[in-house]
């Protein structure tokens, strides 16, 4: 017997994907709504094997026949776009997809009468940390179109559970990272601008070196400190924050990190050690906005919803990644 219907736009994306794997692995029926811009339709095809619907959020007449054709307790939101120097480059581009386009959704989604809405955001909201661990109640000041194109469709969900009911469960995550155990789904952007997958990369052999963006920061081996989430871990944060709206939840926003952080020096290191393979690395300058350190508090998390990483460990993270990175690109081991 299934448990519900759940719409997940932005299925067939990196996150998307996985959370679309953790719904059915509890017993919900998913439809994803993906225009593929960055979406993996062959993912969808091999390993979710659920109806995609080609499409945008843009398209309120494709979301008002989406609704009336089929019963959904829930939506998913993950489609946006996530590049953060592109945001600066092209504000227009992230403004119209991840802010007039959630707004689409969220009209057609009160047209509907569906009142449960999962939210994609992101730790961009909070700008430069003041405090480490970050916690949610922080203040939000992005410093990028990317996460002031978030923070807005946060304040409307605030705005439209006052005026309309919808109730939402808002995810602010630090990075995501890894690929899905059994190696079914993974990261694959195109262009790829995460440290991870670029480290891979370079082990593979796809790349020459990695470039380490500033090695004077304020510490302990001078190179940028982030929080990396395994992506399996972040979509059960999803399923059990749709639960909790689903049991009558009230609008709640959680951070989700592993609470710890690792320097770019780790993570390579880290990498050499489960490719073992030997990874050429460049010192460049800083990047301009790249804060030291940013790591996040998810003791909301864990308190409300009963959330706990199952993969909190770099290595085990760094494993999965180059699992699939090797299987995806098909590059013979030896």
């Amino acid at each position: 017997m299934t448990r519900g219907t759940v719409l997940v736009t932005g299925g067939a994306g990196y996150i998307g994907s996985h959370a679309v794997l953790a719904l059915q692995q509890v017993g919900f029926e998913v439809v994803i709504l993906d225009n593929l811009v960055y979406g993996h339709a062959d993912l969808v095809k091999s390993a979710l094997k659920v109806e995609l619907v080609q499409g945008d959020t843009n398209d309120r007449a494709l979301l008002d026949s989406l609704f009336t054709s089929r019963s959904f307790d829930a939506v998913m939101h993950f489609a946006a776009y996530a590049y953060v120097g592109e945001s600066v480059s092209d504000p227009a581009k992230y403004y119209r997809n991840n802010v007039v386009g959630t707004l689409t959704l969220l009209e057609a989604m009160v047209a509907a009468g569906i009142q449960s809405f999962v939210f994609s955001s992101t730790c961009a909201t909070y700008g430069v940390p003041q405090q480490v661990p970050i916690p949610e109640e922080h203040p939000q000041s992005p410093i990028n179109p990317y996460g002031m194109s978030k923070l807005m469709v946060e304040q409307m969900l605030n705005d439209f559970d006052h005026a309309y009911g919808l109730r939402s469960v808002r995810f602010r995550y630090f990075n995501a990272a890894g690929a899905e155990p059994q190696g079914r789904l993974g990261e694959d952007h195109q262009p790829e601008t995460h440290l991870i997958p670029l480290v891979l990369q370079t082990a593979l052999g796809h790349r020459d070196s990695i470039s380490v963006f500033g090695t004077d920061y304020e510490t302990p081996d001078g190179t940028c400190i982030r929080d990396y989430i395994h992506v399996t871990d972040l979509a059960q944060a999803h399923v059990q924050g749709l639960e909790y709206l689903l049991r009558g939840g009230k609008t709640e926003v959680f951070n989700l990190g592993n609470g710890q952080g690792y320097s770019v020096r780790e993570v390579i290191d880290a990498a050499q050690a489960v490719t073992g393979r030997e990874i050429k690395v460049v010192e460049a300058e800083r990047r301009p906005g790249d804060p030291a350190m940013l790591v996040g508090s998810s003791e909301k998390a864990r308190r409300t919803l009963g959330w706990q990483p199952q993969y909190p460990e770099l290595a085990v993270i760094l494993q999965h990644a180059w699992q699939w990175h090797l299987q995806r690109h098909s590059v013979n081991e030896h």
